[in-house]
């Protein structure tokens, strides 16, 4: 597999996260793209939507079941319960893999993915066949899977710092306090009829307070890492700018642990992961750091408040927050390099 181009299709080619994944993959020298697929605007080409494509890729087309005879992964950018259903569909072409950006395989607890997001799941059977996967977590396991949940935006910049205090129990988990705030696109291509305000574009607006999607992301994880339940705070927010994400984290340190050895753990924990910039102490961070990358830049600071700190973390939603994490993936699951392409 690594000696020859990968065929690959996306389905949901013409929402944010899709045109970000046909703009980075149309440069990747190991891919092949077969098929870019979407529910209107069919015959027309992807540079349309996206002045930045300049390859020559297939017209935009309806998704057939007989496409996946001839490809070996389809990457899916599809609203919540659409992804699932064509999975089901086509597991039993062994050869094709499945990297699903919707939140489909990323609950494992079907009546917890009922609770949150308010559908049924249809393909119960296949969540045991499917990985929840932050590249940096994975490496090891995620070449046993055909079924690539790629985590959330707000998730992924929370988790990539967080987890490795949790795992040491650093920090005081029943006071842990979240505030994210992301880019608009973070919303969608439908964000005007989920928030139907006149000043969205010029605005910073608070959303999800106490019941945000993420969350059982989150309750689940930080569960699989510490086998404990973890309390925290999280406030998303929307601002005006189209990219990027900054995720704030508030944290009491435990006794005897100092901000330099957070900041430690975190460069130790981290130090073969090549999309993981650790600052130094007390390093002012922006989206600006991390604009059309798939680099993740963590900052540990001080507060004036004795063993408190905050944290930084900054990503760009469309990039490690969907599409460049999962070609991140991609790359780690085929044995390419892991920077291959982003």
């Amino acid at each position: 597999m690594v000696h020859k181009k990968l065929n690959i299709a996306i389905i949901g080619a013409t929402g944010y996260v899709g045109l970000d994944l046909v703009f980075i993959l149309s440069k990747h020298p190991k891919v092949q793209i077969k098929y870019l697929c979407a529910q209107k605007n069919i015959g027309k080409s992807i540079s349309f939507f996206d002045k930045r494509i300049k390859k020559k890729l297939p017209k935009i087309s309806l998704f057939q079941n007989s496409y996946c005879k001839s490809i070996d992964l389809i990457f899916l950018s599809l609203p919540n319960g659409e992804a699932q259903k064509i999975i089901k569909k086509n597991i039993h072409n062994f050869g094709i893999k499945f990297i699903d950006l919707s939140a489909d395989f990323r609950i494992k607890d079907p009546k917890k993915y009922k609770k949150w997001y308010g559908i049924n799941h249809f393909a119960k059977d296949l969540i045991s066949k499917s990985i929840y996967s932050i590249s940096e977590f994975v490496k090891k396991d995620i070449k046993k899977f055909r079924i690539i949940a790629n985590p959330g935006c707000y998730p992924t910049s929370i988790q990539l710092p967080l987890v490795p205090l949790l795992k040491k129990n650093y920090i005081n988990t029943k006071t842990i306090t979240i505030d994210s705030k992301s880019g608009y696109s973070g919303a969608g291509k439908n964000i005007k009829k989920k928030f139907n305000f006149e000043n969205i574009f010029s605005s910073i607006s608070a959303y999800g307070i106490e019941k945000h999607k993420h969350m059982s992301e989150l309750d689940q994880e930080f569960f699989k890492h510490t086998k404990k339940r973890i309390d925290y705070t999280f406030n998303p927010h929307l601002i005006p700018t189209y990219r990027g994400l900054l995720s704030s984290i508030y944290l009491n340190l435990n006794k005897k642990v100092s901000i330099n050895k957070i900041l430690n753990e975190l460069k130790n924990f981290h130090k073969n992961n090549h999309f993981i910039k650790i600052k130094k102490l007390n390093v002012a961070i922006t989206t600006g750091d991390v604009k059309n990358t798939n680099y993740c830049t963590i900052s540990v600071c001080k507060t004036r408040v004795k063993n408190k700190i905050v944290i930084f973390s900054a990503i760009d939603n469309l990039v490690k927050g969907a599409s460049g994490q999962a070609i991140q993936n991609m790359n780690i699951l085929f044995g390419f390099r892991e920077d291959l392409g982003l």
